[in-house]
């Protein structure tokens, strides 16, 4: 741990462990009310840090708030999908096709942290659509409808390109998310029909490609929750 010549600012260097260590690192030595996050393609508008402290402070029952986005794409600015609109409130059902929320956006208080728990170091992509999961399915959030982030992408080594079928790890999140207790009854027909769909999609893929035993594989998990209720 290096201190900077601010003395709010802290370096910490640790062994590349993936993304996800990284950011339970931050997590665990931070020790203020609000956590944010940037990732290494991102960049913050000026304000976007106070926007959403002063939001945050002002209202005690928001325990999590994001921003709507700029996005470039090989240095040219577009416009996202219809998919990746974004949403306030309860937004679990927003998050099970695919991550609508990006993590340079939000803004957490730091104890939601001990009721949800840290990122998952065992997942290489998609650590942030398990995380939302877990947290909008207990949680609502609030979103600030401006253009505070810039998400800069399309380059060949950007992480979340680095793996076909990511569905892999959003399977692995809808596991995990189908075996918490604690979930409601709407949500979990909403995470097995989300795991069911994926599940087929991966099961073609496989099977398109030859690997038949993989195939199988998630044959197999939709078999077995389309008789769980």
């Amino acid at each position: 741990i290096k201190e900077h010549r601010d003395h709010r600012i802290k370096y910490i260097l640790q062994k590349n462990r993936g993304v996800s260590s990284a950011r339970n690192r931050g997590i665990l030595e931070a020790d203020g009310e609000y956590v944010s996050f940037l990732d290494s393609d991102d960049l913050w508008k000026k304000d976007k840090l106070k926007i959403q402290t002063d939001l945050m402070y002002n209202k005690k029952d928001i325990s999590i708030s994001y921003t709507d986005e700029i996005w470039i794409r090989k240095g040219v600015r577009v416009n996202p999908m219809k998919k990746h609109n974004k949403y306030s409130g309860w937004i679990f059902e927003k998050c099970l096709p695919l991550c609508i929320v990006s993590p340079s956006s939000v803004m957490i208080r730091r104890e939601l942290f001990n009721d949800i728990g840290l990122f998952d170091e065992s997942l290489p992509v998609c650590e942030d659509y398990d995380m939302w999961l877990r947290i909008f399915s207990h949680y609502p959030v609030f979103l600030i409808d401006k253009k505070l982030i810039i998400k800069r992408g399309g380059h060949p080594d950007q992480l979340s390109k680095r793996s076909w079928g990511n569905d892999i790890y959003r399977v692995r999140a809808l596991l995990k998310i189908l075996k918490d207790d604690h979930l409601n009854q709407k949500y979990r027909k909403m995470a097995k029909k989300e795991l069911i769909k994926k599940c087929q999609i991966l099961a073609n893929g496989y099977f398109k490609r030859g690997n038949i035993n993989k195939g199988n594989k998630y044959v197999n998990l939709i078999e077995e929750h389309n008789y769980i209720n």
